[in-house]
């Protein structure tokens, strides 16, 4: 069975960036080789609008089940706001919040970032987990792509 891996956007930038291109283009790999599918959401989408045009159209050469599309959700956002009030992060992180609360909800099998500050970082994944679990939800396993190139494979 296909690991299911939300990407976030600094996924589809990394793809074109010097420091990241290597892990990414692995991961990306894998996607091609139907190893894994990568979740993506409205936000993404959203956020890509504002990126360079070839960061922007690199996702359309691949089809569409390649992925799993999800959307943000009242749920999602109330989520992701706790994740603020409880200090995890600050309030100028909003969009980060937004991304784990919706791989959270939709139980995905980990979360791709190449945010090392905001979201791939220990003390905050230990932080939204707490959230989780205080509010129902299961843990999220969050990763970069560096950790992702065996994930799932047996």
């Amino acid at each position: 069975m296909q690991s299911r891996i939300y990407i976030d956007t600094s996924i589809v930038g990394g793809y074109f960036d010097e420091e990241f291109r290597e892990a990414t283009l692995k991961l990306f790999e894998r996607l091609e080789n139907n190893e894994i599918i990568f979740v993506i959401s409205d936000l993404l989408d959203l956020e890509l609008l504002k990126a360079p045009q070839r960061v922007r159209e690199l996702l359309l050469s691949y089809g569409p089940k390649k992925f799993q599309r999800i959307e943000l959700t009242a749920e999602a956002i109330q989520l992701a706001d706790t994740y603020i009030t409880e200090n995890v992060v600050g309030k100028t992180s909003l969009e980060d919040c937004r991304h784990i609360a919706m791989a959270t909800i939709h139980k995905v099998d980990v979360l791709a970032s190449w945010n090392f500050k905001h979201i791939v970082n220990l003390d905050r994944i230990k932080g939204y987990n707490a959230v989780n679990l205080k509010l129902g939800y299961a843990m999220i396993e969050i990763r970069s792509p560096k950790d992702l190139v065996n994930y799932g494979k047996e």
